[in-house]
């Protein structure tokens, strides 16, 4: 008999996670729509104005709130949502799982990765929606807005690695621990992008919700996937 290394998902998953797994992935997909929905028909407008500048010297808009050295060390958490970051991370996660000879795992995080930053622009495309100018970007931004794709690309990436590594321990302290920093930077990378005036704070809600809510139809596909073929 052909031996092969478990899948952590199906090794520490309990009983009852994929079906909570589903109810979340359409709850993300209905939330989504309806947010897409109400930036389409402009209801969101005076929401979004209101929040982007709570990061704003009141006195002078152009000015975002902090001294200068807060906008660099911002620039720099931003960078952790950008392509260049999450492509070495994924990279590098899928070289050290081929290595780890689970060469499954290492397709399923560039195909995941891959199908998701397409997505992003297809929805960026179809939607094309302007970013705010109610004030100079502190930094450069390509493409149209809606989603944020540093908030949906660093959801997918962070939150998609940390249940991955959080199922291969079974210490409840380093679940959480790998967790709460899988839904912590992501947390941070948002609020850069708002801070820097780059976008609305719905696209980096419709970010978040998309990114989550792909991560967990990826895994809950691989699960299957493994539960159907890989049973001795």
């Amino acid at each position: 008999m052909t031996s092969y290394k478990k899948s952590p998902l199906r090794r520490h998953l309990p009983e009852y996670a994929t079906e909570i797994a589903l109810i979340l992935i359409a709850l993300g997909l209905f939330v989504f729509y309806r947010l897409t929905a109400h930036i389409l028909d402009g209801s969101t407008g005076d929401f979004d104005r209101r929040i982007l500048l709570w990061f704003r010297n009141p006195g002078d808009v152009s000015d975002p709130i902090g001294p200068e050295s807060l906008e660099v060390l911002i620039r720099d958490i931003t960078a952790l949502g950008g392509v260049l970051v999450l492509g070495l991370l994924s990279l590098f996660t899928c070289g050290y799982l081929w290595l780890r000879r689970q060469p499954g795992l290492a397709l399923f995080v560039a195909i995941s990765v891959t199908l998701g930053t397409l997505i992003n622009t297809v929805l960026k495309e179809v939607i094309a929606r302007a970013r705010p100018e109610l004030f100079a970007h502190a930094t450069d931004a390509a493409f149209s807005s809606f989603p944020s794709g540093h908030a949906m690309m660093s959801t997918m990436v962070y939150l998609t690695l940390g249940v991955l590594l959080s199922l291969s321990t079974e210490n409840r302290r380093l679940k959480t621990y790998l967790l709460a920093w899988s839904i912590f930077l992501p947390l941070i990378v948002g609020l850069s992008r708002l801070y820097l005036g780059v976008h609305w704070p719905t696209d980096i809600l419709a970010g978040w919700i998309a990114g989550a809510t792909w991560s967990l139809l990826c895994l809950w596909i691989y699960h299957h996937f493994f539960n159907n073929h890989r049973k001795n």
